[in-house]
């Protein structure tokens, strides 16, 4: 099987790990000429471009499967809604004929529940933040994608994805006592990159896949709790909150994700299903997904 991925990064390098593993040719699209030679001694042929750049797009080979996981970089000057959006529609305009099938990485930030819910594949779409509403726009230029042109795809819509180097960046505000801003009692929803990545290999390899997972784990936690769990394996004094202020990411948070369909239908099976296994896993390992 030939596999494309757009966005090689955090979850599509390890994605890349098990396609490679599996006897499969990979090549990544990458924005960085450092990458590109890092991916290729891992054996990941790689085309340096952007997928704002339709002049580069050109070059990319044929694939059995596409895997769109593309992250917003804060430092390229430009804006979230022309890298999920317009550079979405790029890929799709120049890829639609040479590929077999679409796996997009979307996110859960697309429902905008705010009271507890809980939220599956079959909840409204009504999100309260503009990233939540750009991941929307993205995930309908997809559809209209895959209508016109009569192709298998489908999307993943991730949580809070965390592992080594990622979602611990409060370790040093809880080593210092930092307050956080929000309630300890709103709900978070996570999923380990490792997860997130055997999700999206098993979404390209399925027969008939869903339109659309929900890619949780098993169980939704507190904010309180996260931070507690964290701050304990950090050595850091149990965390402190600070309801009066809105968490940097806004409204839309406070809900509850099911993963039924992840489990039941796709059949991925979770190595991280609760946080009680991830986090640990995540403050002691390493970066690196080889």
């Amino acid at each position: 099987m030939n596999v494309l991925i757009v966005g090689c990064g955090y979850l599509g390098v390890r994605a890349a790990r098990r396609w490679l593993s599996a006897g499969c040719t990979v090549t990544a699209l990458t924005r960085s000429a450092q990458r590109a030679a890092e991916l290729e001694r891992r054996g990941i042929a790689s085309v340096v471009g952007d997928v704002l750049q339709p002049s580069i797009l050109t070059g990319l080979p044929r694939a059995d499967v596409l895997l769109y996981a593309v992250g917003f970089d804060r430092n390229a000057g430009v804006s979230k809604e022309q890298v999920y959006v317009e550079g979405l529609r790029n890929v799709l305009r120049e890829m639609t004929p040479r590929i077999g099938r679409i796996v997009y990485v979307s996110s859960s930030s697309v429902y905008g529940q705010d009271g507890g819910e809980w939220v599956d594949e079959h909840s409204p779409t009504q999100p309260q933040s503009e990233g939540g509403r750009i991941c929307l726009a993205a995930e309908q230029v997809l559809r209209e994608a895959l209508a016109a042109h009569s192709l298998s795809g489908c999307i993943l819509r991730l949580t809070g994805l965390y592992g080594p180097g990622r979602l611990l960046a409060r370790r040093e505000s809880l080593q210092q006592g930092t307050l956080l801003a929000g309630s300890e009692q709103a709900w978070l929803n996570l999923i380990h990159v490792e997860d997130a990545a055997e999700a999206a290999v098993a979404a390209a390899g399925c027969p008939s896949p869903e339109p659309i997972y929900l890619v949780t784990d098993d169980r939704p936690v507190t904010r309180g709790e996260y931070f507690s769990r964290l701050a304990a394996l950090c050595g850091a004094p149990p965390p402190q909150f600070d309801p009066a202020q809105m968490p940097r990411h806004g409204r839309g948070l406070n809900k509850r994700c099911r993963n039924e369909r992840l489990k039941t239908l796709l059949g991925a099976s979770l190595r991280y299903p609760t946080l009680e296994q991830g986090l640990p896993a995540a403050v002691g390992g390493g970066g690196e997904p080889w």
